[in-house]
């Protein structure tokens, strides 16, 4: 198994993005701290993570979140009005734990932070399908790629809080959930590894062809962010470029009780 460490963060001027309306005070992300998420964004170093995510299908950003703002998120975990379902694992035989679905009306850090993730992974997004020669359908902007998605009939949201106690785990998957898929998304960790929890390492399978699947396998430091393949990823070969397939999981939660949010750039069918 491969284990990443997080990248340091660069300081950037100072810019602004559009956030989500917020309802009410306390769901309102102070302007500053919308800011702050974009600069956190742009001032990573992206050609880093992309070079990462060629070599191994996944990479670590510097911290995108305070610890105050990954504790304000992973409460909302109780307010079940925030989501529209919840999804109990071991029912579905996914592992063991749950997680739950925003609704469209996210959170403005939640909102934040996927606008601001959008660019940068699409600039990989569209190097990588160049390199597949696959159509790149992506649109410059994140919700004229949302609004396809919907006219296609994936019209449900598919941001994601989860939740692991100790002894659960999620077994290896891909999050597709229609035809239209952006080929990167982002896990963040909420919790603080090795203090709040130990195990739940994040596990990335990558299937190679004509070889023994490579395993890497990567804790997830509180507030920063792993961009990790969707579903495959542009593979050198003999005759080129090739898909590498990839799935993802949680290992077993050793002890305590693990938070994480998963930003997906395509809506759910």
């Amino acid at each position: 198994m491969t284990t990443h460490k997080p990248i340091p963060s660069a300081p950037v001027p100072r810019t602004g993005i559009e956030g989500g309306a917020a309802r009410t005070t306390a769901d309102t992300a102070p302007h500053t701290a919308v800011e702050d998420i974009h600069r956190r964004v742009t001032g990573a170093d992206w050609a880093v993570i992309a070079e990462e995510l060629d070599a191994l299908g996944c990479a670590l950003t510097p911290r995108l979140l305070t610890p105050e703002q990954c504790r304000e998120l992973s409460g909302r975990y109780e307010r079940t009005e925030a989501f529209r379902t919840t999804v109990d694992m071991a029912r579905h035989r996914f592992g063991s734990g749950t997680y739950r679905y925003f609704t469209h009306d996210l959170p403005p850090l939640v909102a934040a932070l996927r606008a601001a993730l959008y660019p940068p992974l699409l600039t990989v997004a569209r190097d990588w399908s160049a390199r597949l020669g696959r159509p790149a359908p992506w649109p410059d902007d994140l919700d004229a790629w949302l609004a396809r998605c919907h006219e296609a009939g994936q019209d449900r949201s598919a941001q994601i809080l989860l939740r692991y106690e100790t002894g659960d785990w999620n077994a290896l998957h891909r999050d597709v959930f229609g035809e239209l898929v952006f080929p990167l998304q982002v896990v963040i960790g909420l919790d603080a590894y090795g203090t709040d929890y130990t195990g739940g390492e994040f596990l990335l399978v990558e299937q190679r062809a004509r070889a023994q699947s490579r395993g890497t396998a990567v804790p997830l430091p509180q507030g920063h962010g792993l961009v990790f393949t969707t579903r495959d990823r542009p593979v050198r070969s003999r005759r080129g470029w090739s898909a590498g397939a990839v799935r993802h999981g949680v290992s077993t939660l050793r002890s305590g009780r693990r938070h994480a949010l998963g930003l997906v750039f395509h809506d759910a069918s």
